[in-house]
């Protein structure tokens, strides 16, 4: 099903020490429902039937359930709310955006414990907080999918968070690479690991979530990296996206991804995955160079 992705503002209760987005949340004030109700209806015009709220924290916006129901009026058959996920603590919260019409939840858990994600996100109790929500939307029996950024501060714990995310409840999981932009740039000499050292911890986390059944995704972790789980490389079964950003639109983020979000070299044409396999954020290889990849045999 084709996607659209609306940043509704970026304004949030975190302060992400790998937020893309930076400090926007400073001088970009959040969309006015008109503009967002606009975006809706365009978006509904081109063929997109999944909208994804986003930002920031899209649930801090003031006219947010609004917006909410307003894709339900559209007509949006799939309405996913990407979450750092506090709100959701309180069940009353949860109640009025699921009678609003959301009916998919994607709140983001960046650690097992409340020292690694509190740390992260800079928000003393978030990790409570979201933890809590996750439990409220599952006792309301919502689909949840999450989203874990992986760090340098992390990812010897992921198989601790695939247990946590098992234990929760949760529909669906991913974990996505961190990707050096915004605050995250800012961070990247301590914040961004070796994607040969986090393998094996990625790997186990995978296996605990298929084990339990749960969908298990990876992002920016390419094909050279996923031996045994290339079914589980999260690009390949990215939809069609559309994006209203800040002021201007990505017609087709696979596109952006592929042509100038990621990076391949020569070399990579020799994979078995070529065609198939976007490669790492091209800040990786900047930071890192290329020598962590080897084309897959044909």
């Amino acid at each position: 099903m084709e996607r659209v992705d609306i940043k509704v503002g970026f304004y949030c209760n975190n302060l992400c020490k790998f937020c893309v987005q930076g400090r926007k949340r400073d001088y970009l004030p959040a969309k006015d429902k008109e503009e967002v109700i606009n975006s809706l209806k365009e978006a509904y015009d081109k063929g997109k039937r999944e909208v994804v709220f986003t930002g920031g924290e899209p649930c801090l916006h003031p006219e947010f359930l609004l917006l909410v129901k307003a894709a339900r009026e559209i007509g949006f058959e799939v309405i996913q709310i990407q979450t750092n996920g506090r709100m959701f603590a309180y069940e009353n919260f949860c109640l009025k955006t699921i009678q609003a019409g959301a009916n998919q939840f994607s709140p983001a858990l960046h650690g097992h414990n409340a020292a690694i994600h509190d740390f992260l996100t800079e928000a003393p109790g978030s990790f409570k907080q979201t933890a809590q929500g996750v439990k409220n939307l599952k006792k309301l029996n919502q689909y949840v999918l999450t989203n874990s950024v992986i760090t340098s501060k992390n990812y010897r714990h992921l198989p601790e968070l695939a247990r946590l995310l098992v234990d929760l409840g949760v529909d669906q999981f991913q974990f996505a690479f961190v990707h050096i932009l915004g605050t995250a740039d800012k961070n990247k000499d301590w914040l961004t690991p070796r994607k040969t050292d986090i393998m094996p911890f990625v790997k186990r986390g995978l296996d605990i979530g298929i084990k339990a059944g749960k969908k298990v995704t990876t992002e920016a972790i390419p094909f050279c990296f996923m031996a045994g789980y290339e079914k589980h490389v999260g690009e390949t079964i990215m939809p069609e996206t559309r994006i209203y950003d800040a002021g201007f639109v990505v017609e087709d983020y696979g596109a952006y991804r592929r042509d100038s979000g990621k990076a391949k070299r020569k070399e990579c044409r020799l994979c078995k995955y070529d065609k198939v396999c976007e490669g790492p954020w091209k800040e990786y290889t900047e930071l890192f160079g290329w020598d962590e990849f080897k084309p897959v045999k044909k």
